[in-house]
């Protein structure tokens, strides 16, 4: 559940190089956009000018992009990030409980971060395990057959790994 942390100075110049390597190859959007996502948590305005500045791309194709795909955000995600598929074969093993019982332990809804940017919760159609359904992830780290009553303790593992 390692949840990384890197200076955005560095970044900044890392996201100089990954421009760099698509310059001119207006195509290359998708790449250098989940590049950002998965560097930076989610895809700031400003480095949505720096991308439409250096691929010649226009600001509002950008966007357009970000928001049509659910992959993007435009809000900084929290530290963990928590993504519980709904999909069939978890819906109906209590998907639903589950994400209810998150809501209610962090305070938020699917697409939100709580207000210290501690956990982030999405919703997600499936995650391919629909055999150990119901299933989630925290940073991409699958929990399978989840219940609600287990949300408390991962929500405090997640909270005791930061002190």
């Amino acid at each position: 559940m390692e949840a990384k942390s890197i200076c955005r100075c560095d970044l900044n110049a890392e996201l100089e190089k990954v421009i760099a390597q698509h310059e001119g190859k207006k195509d290359d959007l998708i790449e250098v956009l989940y590049w950002v996502q998965e560097n930076y948590g989610y895809v700031p305005k400003d480095v949505q000018q720096i991308i439409a500045d250096k691929m010649n791309v226009p600001l509002s194709t950008i966007y357009g992009v970000i928001t049509f795909y659910h992959l993007f955000s435009l809000k900084p995600k929290g530290k963990y990030g928590i993504s519980l598929c709904k999909g069939t074969a978890c819906y109906v093993r209590g998907a639903p409980q589950v994400l209810e019982r998150f809501e209610k332990e962090l305070g938020i809804k699917p697409h939100d971060s709580t207000d210290d940017n501690m956990f982030s919760l999405e919703v997600v159609r499936c995650l391919g395990a629909c055999g150990l359904a119901p299933v989630m992830t925290i940073n991409k780290e699958p929990r399978v057959r989840m219940k609600p009553d287990l949300v408390p303790g991962i929500i405090n593992e997640c909270r005791n790994a930061d002190k």
